[in-house]
């Protein structure tokens, strides 16, 4: 019955997913495109009534709103409810700091694609591995935490604020076509 009204939610979910995507590219958030290919969004109808909800991996908010550190963290991370402590392990240090795990696990990959290596103070390259590698960025992210990016918020509230008034027109325009259906029988 609520045709243009659906058709709005459809764009507007097109929309975040869209940009969202977009900035994850620009910000060069984007090396595994595990994050990237996960944003979608769904349309449910429950007894008549239209709703809207955004679906992607769960690292994805972390990404998105920041972590703070066990030691300090991003001043822009200050809005942020998640938090490490002392006694989390990162989600498992074995398994991002790659124990066990070719390539460094995924730190270790992620260094690996981004070609970052140790350096000594001459700026040479220095011993150590993936592995190493992401041993070591693992600890500095638990320590300073993460930089929100917001790949998701800004084109969320954005997407909000042009979608009002479009909203309110086509939903009045779907009462009205439901006023002329009726006075036709």
């Amino acid at each position: 019955m609520l045709k243009n009204f659906q058709a709005e939610l459809q764009a507007l979910g097109k929309y975040v997913v869209q940009q969202s995507r977009t900035n994850l590219t620009k910000g060069k958030h984007n090396v595994s495109r595990d994050l990237y290919n996960s944003i979608k969004f769904e349309e449910n109808s429950n007894q008549g009534i239209d709703s809207i909800k955004w679906i992607m991996d769960n690292y994805g908010e972390y990404v998105d709103q920041g972590v703070h550190g066990t030691k300090s963290s991003y001043v822009t991370a200050k809005n942020s409810p998640f938090k490490y402590k002392e006694s989390s392990s990162l989600m498992g240090v074995e398994y991002y700091s790659g124990k066990n795990k070719q390539f460094g696990g995924i730190f270790g990959q992620w260094a690996k694609s981004k070609n970052i290596r140790f350096r000594n103070a001459k700026g040479q390259y220095a011993k150590g591995n993936n592995k190493s590698m992401g041993f070591a960025l693992q600890r500095s992210i638990f320590a300073q935490g993460l930089k929100p990016n917001y790949f998701f918020t800004k084109p969320f509230y954005k997407g909000l604020k042009k979608l009002n008034p479009d909203l309110a027109s086509s939903f009045a325009l779907d009462i009205e076509n439901a006023i002329i259906l009726g006075q036709k029988k």
